[in-house]
């Protein structure tokens, strides 16, 4: 969980006897150190020994068994002290991170179920961390401190309840101890879930994608920090704050905010365009992957991954959905720059050439790969979409649609490919690595994956990419490649074939591109699975970054990018300009209607439903399309499955 000033990583459990076990990992990401790189901010974990004593007519310890946990946006556990006289002593802990503040608040209700007067008591237990002066960024170091809010001995009449909190809290060593009000920070939490849990509303005839979408929708929303170089999207997991990164914010979060339409959402993405915009330059070097410390740093520790790619990809869809024209014009010169910088790498193939791709080089990537010409292919057509409605030149515009028709030829042509037998896509040529096959690496990049060289092209998971722009020539050979055992997993996709490592993103993708492609049965089982292990199964509730690596840890755009399965996958929406958007929508065939409520875009605010509707005359059911808005007649449109209709508000 997360709010402006602080995140949080709460790990819980019950022992072998019921009783709950707590650990708080506490992240303040403003509160930063030197060098001032990625990681270098305030983190420490609260386990057992911040844990106030609860006593019960005085008694320390008592037994306790948790009854219940239950999570949406807040942790709630619920748990009773059974007397010996009857009854029990009921507590609710509820724990949650300030919107806005540098704290997080443990809250404890106690509710007396007995016939008699009982004693409750939270002891005021503190403990305080100073950090050494010379390491701070800022002020003359920092102080955390865990405390006790209405700690003491309470008596309890029957049917009584009292309330004490633990707070912990982290601050400039200059500045006072933060005042803590419990009720006004869980107020103010509540609030933030309920904007996003009331926008942007999925309604399916299946309970627990529609709660993972809405579990999905927290995650990317509130990982949202205020720093000193403006409001910043962060990935989380313990290590990514206060920084930005071409794929996380630029390429998957940012096209997905305005549908919701959070003011840090959207500010946060405009921030993340901004930021990187202040790095184009007249000679067309690389920009950074990342700008980390609070805007102060940056890192580039992989080369060029393809980053201006994702970035003009990410910058023109968000532009279009968002809707505004000055926003729209304030982001056309780094849109225009990146396509330039793509357009500059294409090599004698007609590719886009690369130092690695989005993984960094975990896995071989050659010297172009299927993601980054995949990507710059959309945005090419995004951008000529955005610079009409900014009335850029008609020439700019076709030499970028004829540019994107060229590149679509030679993405066939170099990647296109039978793979393991599929007629699918190769990742890369390996060809590429013919002189590091000869004993003759071309740089250390290459020689990273020296045991890879003269090994026959292997199924990789981002072989999925051409499924989500549009390019759908080999889209049943994609499909049934990703869904082969040589892919498929119990937790999604194997980044390659024959490998255990596996990350979410490329998952979501695939799922993403498989329905939009049209494979929409079998993208509804996988989805099914997938959404199923992440929110009910033994790592919950959201999608995860990946394993081995990180451990499965909760990194949030991949949150955004499981809502994008519904909004672009499911649903088909395809900003056009922007007041304008195409769809397609893929209803399973299990469903009879499908609903995207208090959807945020395209400068309106609409509900989206998408039923099925039987022919009189008893031919083809058609799909039937309607678009409410407030004070506004109803927008209908009839089509056939697998056909696109126009939106235009």
């Amino acid at each position: 969980m997360a709010g402006l000033r602080i995140a949080t990583i709460i790990t819980y459990g019950i022992d072998e006897q019921g009783a709950p076990v707590l650990s708080r990992q506490l992240i303040w990401p403003m509160l930063r150190f030197q060098p001032n790189k990625t990681r270098d901010h305030l983190d420490l974990t609260f386990a057992a020994d911040a844990t106030p004593r609860i006593l019960i007519n005085g008694a320390a310890n008592p037994r306790e068994t948790v009854t219940r946990v239950h999570l949406r946006g807040i942790i709630t556990i619920e748990s009773r002290f059974p007397q010996r006289g009857g009854g029990d002593i009921a507590l609710t802990r509820t724990l949650f991170p300030s919107a806005d503040k540098p704290l997080y608040i443990e809250q404890y209700t106690f509710t007396n179920n007995t016939d008699a007067e009982v004693t409750v008591e939270l002891e005021d237990t503190t403990k305080t961390v100073h950090t050494d002066d010379s390491r701070a960024i800022y002020d003359t170091g920092y102080t955390a401190t865990s405390r006790v809010i209405n700690s003491g001995l309470k008596k309890l009449a029957p049917g009584a309840t009292t309330t004490a909190a633990l707070a912990i809290s982290a601050q400039y060593n200059s500045e006072k101890l933060l005042a803590v009000s419990p009720a006004a920070e869980l107020a103010g939490r509540q609030a933030r879930l309920d904007y996003i849990f009331n926008n942007l509303q999925l309604e399916t005839p299946d309970p627990v994608l529609n709660t993972e979408f809405a579990f999905a929708k927290i995650r990317v929303t509130e990982s949202i920090f205020d720093t000193a170089g403006g409001l910043m999207q962060g990935p989380g997991g313990g290590a990514y704050y206060a920084a930005i990164w071409a794929n996380d914010q630029a390429e998957y979060a940012g096209p997905f905010t305005p549908y919701l339409a959070d003011k840090y959402g959207d500010a946060s993405s405009l921030n993340t365009y901004l930021t990187f915009a202040k790095y184009i330059n007249p000679d067309y070097k690389s920009l950074p992957s990342s700008v980390t410390g609070e805007g102060a740093t940056t890192w580039q520790g992989a080369g060029d991954r393809g980053d201006a790619a994702m970035i003009a990809y990410g910058a023109s869809r968000f532009a279009l959905a968002r809707g505004d024209k000055q926003i729209a014009a304030q982001l056309w010169p780094l849109i225009e720059w990146c396509l330039e910088y793509c357009h500059r790498k294409i090599t004698s193939d007609g590719v886009v050439a690369n130092d690695s791709y989005e993984l960094e080089n975990r896995f071989p990537a050659g010297k172009a790969n299927l993601n980054t010409s995949s990507l710059y292919y959309d945005a090419l057509y995004s951008a000529a979409r955005l610079g009409r409605d900014l009335g850029k030149p008609d020439a700019q515009l076709d030499t970028y649609l004829q540019q994107r028709t060229a590149l679509r030829a030679a993405i066939e042509k170099y990647f296109g490919a039978t793979v393991e037998g599929f007629e699918t896509y190769r990742y890369f040529n390996t060809n590429d690595y013919a002189n590091a096959a000869a004993g003759k690496p071309e740089n250390t990049r290459l020689a990273k994956h020296a045991s890879y060289y003269g090994k026959p092209d292997l199924l990789r998971a981002w072989m999925c990419t051409p499924l989500t722009v549009g390019i759908y020539d080999r889209a049943q050979g994609a499909i049934d490649a990703l869904f082969s055992p040589r892919l498929w997993t119990d937790d999604g996709l194997a980044t390659e074939a024959g490998q255990i490592t596996f990350w979410d993103r490329s998952t979501l993708y695939a799922l993403r591109g498989v329905f939009a492609a049209g494979g929409v049965e079998r993208a509804l089982a996988h989805l099914k699975s997938y959404s199923a292990r992440r929110l009910l199964g033994e790592h919950v509730p959201y999608p995860i970054e990946a394993w081995p690596e990180g451990d499965q840890r909760h990194l949030s755009t991949e949150g955004a990018l499981y809502c994008r399965i519904y909004t672009e996958g499911i649903f088909g929406i395809r900003p056009t300009g922007l007041r304008t958007f195409t769809m397609t929508p893929r209803l399973p065939d299990e469903w009879p209607q499908m609903t995207l409520k208090r959807i945020r875009a395209f400068g309106n605010t609409f509900d989206l439903t998408v039923s099925r509707e039987p022919a009189a005359d008893g031919t083809e059911a058609k799909l039937k399309i309607t678009l409410t808005r407030e004070n506004q007649p109803p927008i209908t449109k009839l089509i056939s499955a697998g056909e696109s209709a126009d939106i235009s508000l």
